[in-house]
């Protein structure tokens, strides 16, 4: 009679929320040691905890999002945040705090614009296309172009001619750049990053500036180009291609981020002239400085030219007219979302693919269906429907995709997981001709937008979860720019604001943030000058683009990427943290065993001292890295998925 009382307690406390939200069934798979897409530091620096899942209700899971968990697929992974060389914190932003920043105003803006037929976002690729236009046969339209299009960027009165200008300026490097390949300065068979030109926030020019001029534009170029040359010769040197090898060392160890810089800075007189700006090289970025210091850029305006001229090319005669305006104000389009449960769509893998291969270099032959599925498909969570009661929304909890489609098209797709207490976003991907209109930046706002109005028919759905925070990887500093956020105490599991845990990061890349829950004011940024901060980072060497890195870009590393590791000596975390980790009695541990559930302390009679001694080593180590209370509700498989 007792033990049919235990294995009915068993069964009830693996239901995760109630019988109609499944079980959760998972297998340990240890610590894992991998690379480091963050750092690069060459060896198996990046330290986790991983488990396996058969499948994973969405209490659970919401859970161990809020004990710094993870997924990837199937794949559950925690950060060993004392261990690991870049310690990742959950990020969070409560929807309905949320205070959108200039930038996420604008990009909002941009993409209305698109909507009513008055911003068009091909014009980028005529002047990818022919970047030496109308040079030859019209010699004033260039200056024409630049500076009618400076004038406009600087006097911030029409923001499609700012971002086409910037746009303007990124081509020009990358034609600098193309014009150095093949040549003694850079390797002809590597795959070289294209340009990217920033405008430097006002608060951030007279920090980076002293003397007679002002900054205005920044490009970081050559920190990705150095990048992609130490990559390319690391992977000759693991092939040994001696000759080739010796070859490509040579150039990493010349082709410094300051020596790019110098030497496509200094290619760059003409549209320097053209243009008006001083265009200089500074501790590796290429620099854009108006010819005299000044607080305002109107007042750059008026100084560069009081010319009412557009970047419409008005002053551009002949053919290069033609050229610039042939995108006269198109026909509004439709913007529809379309949420739909996680499943394989080929149109959604069609697009993957491009993102992939064009956004962040993949080679087509690495972009295969059967990692997208495992990557951003297949899903451990058990759907959970609508009851109609408050408890649910009317989409229901589970795995979805987001689709955005443009007058039926397909632009882009959001990965996400819809949780009891949270929207967690997972990736997005989308189509590269629409790179103009910020789709990372403006999906997180719809994102968060959705969690505010499900919040009404669904009261416990009240946060967005960004993912991973890295600080010491500054393409993910752009996560904290949406405002307020708060990131995950690794000790005590507590969330604690960012502006308080932002100068204890800036001194070292792990903190226990719940000690320090209440610094005295002064001792921390305030909002204003950390959006500033936030949305403009040019320190990234492997950076693409603020807008193309998503939410959670960190999961592209897989489970296929982690190696084992036997070395499980010491505590888990070690220090401070091994005295707060929970080690209780693995006794109530759920366990799977060929269909049933029991509590470890029914089973352990049947096996023998060594057996035993093994596993309740691999249980406490279990019940640290998930807690005690979802040890004894989540299913430990024997013999499916552990070592």
């Amino acid at each position: 009679m007792a033990e049919k009382k235990r294995r009915n307690d068993a069964s009830s406390s693996s239901s995760g929320g109630g019988s109609n939200r499944g079980e959760s069934v998972v297998g340990d798979v240890g610590r894992r040691r991998s690379s480091c897409g963050y750092c690069r530091s060459g060896g198996n620096t990046s330290i986790s905890h991983g488990l396996w899942a058969k499948s994973l209700t969405v209490d659970h899971y919401q859970a161990l999002l809020d004990k710094g968990w993870r997924r990837s697929g199937c794949f559950l992974y925690k950060p060993e945040m004392e261990r690991t060389c870049c310690p990742a914190y959950t990020i969070r932003l409560k929807a309905s705090d949320f205070c959108p920043s200039k930038e996420q105003l604008r990009v909002s803006k941009r993409m209305q614009r698109f909507l009513d037929g008055t911003l068009n976002v091909k014009k980028r690729e005529e002047f990818i296309d022919e970047p030496n236009i109308s040079e030859a046969s019209c010699s004033g339209a260039p200056a024409e172009i630049a500076g009618s299009a400076a004038r406009e960027s600087l006097a911030g009165k029409n923001e499609e001619k700012n971002v086409e200008f910037l746009h303007y300026l990124s081509d020009k490097i990358n034609n600098a750049v193309h014009a150095f390949v093949g040549s003694e300065n850079f390797p002809h068979d590597i795959q070289l990053p294209k340009a990217s030109v920033k405008e430097v926030a006002p608060s951030k020019r007279k920090l980076l500036v002293e003397g007679s001029e002002d900054l205005l534009f920044s490009s970081n170029i050559s920190f990705q180009i150095a990048a992609a040359v130490s990559r390319a010769a690391k992977e000759a040197h693991k092939v040994k291609l001696s000759r080739d090898s010796t070859k490509h060392s040579g150039q990493a160890d010349e082709l410094s981020p300051n020596i790019i810089a110098e030497k496509l800075s200094s290619s760059l007189n003409q549209l320097s002239e053209i243009s008006g700006l001083t265009i200089r090289a500074c501790n590796g970025h290429i620099n854009f400085y108006s010819a005299n210091k000044v607080v305002w850029l109107d007042e750059v305006v008026e100084k560069v030219s009081k010319s009412k001229e557009s970047y419409s090319g008005s002053g551009v005669k002949g053919s290069c007219s033609k050229k610039v305006s042939k995108c006269p104000r198109g026909k509004s389009q439709k913007l529809e979302l379309r949420l739909k449960r996680s499943s394989f769509d080929p149109e959604e893998f069609a697009l993957y693919q491009r993102y992939q291969i064009n956004v962040h270099n993949d080679r087509p032959d690495h972009v295969t269906e059967s990692s997208y599925k495992r990557f951003l498909v297949d899903s451990p969570l058990v759907d959970v429907q609508s009851l109609g009661n408050g408890t649910v929304p009317p989409c229901g909890f589970g795995s979805f995709h987001q689709q955005y489609l443009i007058d039926g098209q397909l632009v882009a797709v959001g990965v996400i997981d819809i949780l009891p207490k949270c929207l967690s976003s997972k990736y997005l991907f989308w189509d590269p001709d629409f790179a103009s209109l910020s789709l990372g930046k403006y999906s997180a706002l719809q994102e968060i937008a959705w969690v505010k109005e499900n919040q009404l028919k669904c009261p416990s759905l009240e946060y967005y979860y960004l993912g991973y925070y890295i600080h010491s990887c500054n393409k993910m500093r752009y996560k904290a720019a949406y405002h307020p956020s708060e990131l995950l105490c690794p000790l005590r599991y507590q969330w604690v604001p960012f502006e308080i845990a932002r100068p204890l990061l800036d001194k070292k890349p792990y903190a226990i943030l719940s000690d320090f829950a209440a610094l005295p004011n002064g001792e921390y940024s305030e909002p204003k000058a950390l959006e500033d901060n936030m949305e403009m980072q040019h320190d990234d060497p492997v950076q693409v683009d603020m807008n193309d890195i998503r939410v959670d870009e960190d999961e592209e590393l897989t489970e296929i990427d982690f190696e084992d590791s036997d070395d499980e000596s010491g505590s888990v975390s070690g220090g401070l943290t091994a005295v707060l980790v929970e080690d209780g009695n693995v006794g109530d541990t759920l366990i799977g065993l060929k269909g049933s559930r029991l509590r470890y302390q029914d089973l352990q009679h049947a096996f023998g001292p060594p057996e035993r001694r093994y596993l309740e080593t691999q249980l406490h180590r279990y019940m640290r890295a998930v807690g005690t209370e979802l040890s004894k509700q989540m299913v430990y498989s024997l013999g499916l998925f552990g070592k």
